[in-house]
């Protein structure tokens, strides 16, 4: 068993009680493997990255303060930076406020990044991707594109068309588009992330059922209801079956709701829009804009029916 806490000393020291066990334990073992196959890094730096994945976020935050503190060279400050800029993202989806604190931390590492790497290297991909997630989740789209397109010219140097990193890439350029209204374009990206994703994923995996949703979600927007209810129970197939982020199916149940409501099935329309609130309501912050977005819409339902 590991638990970990802060000790009250000046040091900003982590105390972590441990359980004697062997290596015979199960539960070790795996929880040994799944520790090398998902935390990344070295040292404090992976104890951060685990700390963020357990969702320690105030504890990741002391720690990468007094790392920064202790950097000895740029390289090292700018991935603490990332880190940090990484940690507000993942704290602003329940406090929207915390996306100005990460774009800033990305914006520090990226500066340190541009001065002392050459223009083609990944780790400045990543930080321009960094910065499209952070204006993507704010809805300034066009300042998304900006980053996005950064980061692919980077990285569509290094692998072909085809690579399954670019699966994610696609989708990003999809929803950017979709905030647009440029929805042929938001469509073709969607399109070609499905393509890859068919050829590297399982055919239940949860990745699969984000991108049909999303398809489904242009479609109606295009006007298209019926092939949008199409590609939107084949993602609930998949995630009413797997394991999977809940707050996910939310979003397909919300899109659901939305086109019954258009096609007038108002009956239907009303146990989506509810099975939706329902998750958004138990797993988000009552001042979360997607808990707006469903009451917007659930408006619109009441008032499509008077």
């Amino acid at each position: 068993i590991l638990e970990i806490t802060q000790t009250p000393s000046n040091s900003r020291l982590w105390e972590v009680q441990l359980t004697i066990t062997d290596e015979s334990d199960p539960q070790l073992a795996g929880l040994t493997d799944c520790f090398k196959e998902e935390i990344e890094g070295r040292g404090w730096h992976r104890m951060g990255r685990l700390m963020l994945k357990v969702g320690h976020f105030d504890q990741a935050e002391e720690l990468y303060n007094e790392l920064l503190k202790g950097a000895s060279d740029d390289s090292d400050r700018a991935l603490i930076y990332h880190m940090l800029g990484h940690l507000k993202g993942q704290q602003a989806y329940h406090n929207m406020g915390e996306y100005s604190k990460a774009l800033k931390y990305h914006e520090k590492s990226l500066k340190i990044k541009e001065i002392s790497l050459p223009p083609t290297r990944p780790s400045l991909a990543t930080s321009y991707h960094s910065i499209g997630i952070v204006y993507d989740r704010m809805g300034e789209y066009s300042k998304a594109l900006e980053y996005y397109e950064k980061s692919h010219k980077i990285r569509e140097k290094a692998q072909p068309a085809n690579h399954p990193d670019f699966a994610a890439t696609y989708s990003q350029f999809g929803r950017v588009y979709r905030g647009l209204k440029e929805y042929s374009k938001a469509l073709s990206y969607f399109e070609k992330c499905l393509e890859i994703c068919k050829k590297t994923l399982p055919e239940k995996h949860p990745y699969l059922a984000i991108t049909y949703s999303n398809i489904g979600d242009v479609h109606r927007l295009m006007g298209d209801c019926e092939r949008a209810l199409a590609f939107h129970h084949k993602a609930l197939n998949i995630q009413e079956n797997v394991n999977c982020n809940p707050l996910q199916c939310a979003t397909t149940y919300m899109n659901l709701g939305e086109t019954y409501r258009e096609v007038k099935d108002y009956t239907t329309a009303l146990t989506y829009y509810q099975k939706g609130l329902k998750i958004r309501e138990e797993k988000l912050a009552k001042t979360h804009p997607d808990l707006a977005a469903i009451y917007h819409n659930m408006s619109k339902f009441y008032f499509s029916t008077q």
